[in-house]
C-alpha cells in the first residue's frame, strides 16, 4: 500500500494509534468517502491510510473536534465562572449578615454593659436608701 504507513513509525502509544483509527474511520465514513473501506483494510494490517482525501477528512474532523471541544471549554468556563460568582456573592452575603449579627451582638453586649452600670448604680441606690430607712428607724425609736 503505497498510501499508507506504518502505525509503527508515528511515534504514538498503543492507545493513540487507536484512537487516531477510530477517528480516521469516523472522519471517512462522515466524508462519504470510498476511502472508508480503504482505511479498514489498512488498518487491520497495522497501517494509517495517508491519501489526500483521508487526510483532508481527517483533518477536517480534528478541525470540527477541536472547535467543539473549544466550545464545551468555553461553556465549562463560563459555567465555572458563574458558579464561582455565585458562590463569591453567597460568602459575601454571608459576610454582610455575619458582620450584622456580629454589630448587633455587640449592641446587645454594650446594652447589658449599661444595664448593668444602671443595675449597679440602682443597687447602691437602694443600700443609701436601706441605710437612711435604718437611720430613720433607728431615730424613730430614739423619740
Amino acid at each position: 500500500m503505497s498510501s499508507s504507513i506504518p502505525d509503527s513509525q508515528l511515534g504514538l502509544t498503543q492507545s493513540e494509534i487507536q484512537l487516531l483509527r477510530q477517528h480516521q474511520q469516523i472522519a471517512l465514513s462522515h466524508a462519504g468517502s470510498n476511502s472508508s473501506r480503504a482505511a479498514s483494510h489498512a488498518s487491520s494490517q497495522g497501517r494509517l491510510l495517508l491519501d489526500p482525501s483521508s487526510l483532508q477528512a481527517l483533518s477536517a474532523h480534528f478541525d470540527r473536534l477541536m472547535y467543539s471541544i473549544q466550545q464545551r471549554w468555553h461553556q465549562l468556563n463560563q459555567q465555572t465562572q458563574t458558579a464561582t460568582q455565585v458562590q463569591y456573592d453567597r460568602a459575601g452575603n454571608a459576610i454582610q449578615m455575619a458582620d450584622a449579627e456580629i454589630a448587633r451582638f455587640r449592641a446587645i453586649l454594650r446594652e447589658i454593659d449599661e444595664l448593668q452600670v444602671e443595675f449597679d448604680k440602682v443597687r447602691r441606690i437602694g443600700e443609701i436608701v436601706k441605710g437612711f430607712k435604718s437611720r430613720v428607724e433607728h431615730l424613730e425609736r430614739r423619740i
